[in-house]
């Protein structure tokens, strides 16, 4: 099975991560940041990949680092399940409409870390969750699971639906991405022979 189990502690945050690629999408996630478990548990039931994170952080000050060190985390995890990536699809796209929102991923296996992100959050907050995080996530997200990820919000009027049209589409793109190809399960995806 392609799974990972990462914990990651520092002065500021204590986090485990536990995913499995081959999953059904079940998720248990409890982060101290309510909409932000929202959007993992997104994240988990439309990538297929099951995941269990805890975190607990310096939530006294904001959500930041808590935020941001789940993504390292949540990446390095990733990284860790792929290996070296035999047989899997590589890339993965997703349009993504929810109500007044439009989203595009398009992503990229690579182990080159780059994040393209043009979403426009309408609001500052989404409840007490400041909306510029979700940014904050994706960043650490790509930079440690070695994705290149762009991100593009097409319309939207709604944070919230804004912000969750993204976690769902790079789940999507996710999902398509870290899938086995069927017609080769044993190759690495790449004319240099490595990822």
């Amino acid at each position: 099975m392609r799974s990972a189990q990462i914990t990651r502690k520092t002065a500021e945050t204590e986090i485990s991560v536990e995913i499995n690629l081959d999953g059904t999408g079940k998720y248990d996630n409890q982060t101290g940041v309510g909409f932000f478990d929202h959007m993992l548990d997104q994240l988990a039931r439309h990538s297929l990949i099951d995941m269990t994170i805890r975190a607990s952080g310096d939530l006294h000050i904001d959500d930041h680092h808590t935020v941001e060190d789940t993504g390292i985390a949540l990446g390095q995890a990733l990284n860790a399940a792929l290996g070296d990536k035999r047989g899997v699809r590589r890339y993965g796209a997703c349009l993504l409409p929810m109500d007044d929102a439009l989203v595009r991923t398009a992503l990229d296996l690579s182990a080159r870390p780059y994040l393209i992100w043009n979403v426009d959050m309408p609001a500052a907050k989404i409840g007490t969750f400041d909306t510029v995080l979700v940014r904050e996530f994706f960043q650490a997200f790509s930079t440690h699971g070695g994705i290149t990820l762009h991100v593009d919000g097409l319309h939207g009027l709604n944070a919230h639906h804004i912000a969750e049209a993204a976690f769902k589409s790079v789940a999507r793109a996710l999902r398509d991405a870290v899938e086995t190809d069927p017609r080769k399960t044993d190759a690495i995806p790449s004319t240099k022979g490595a990822l």
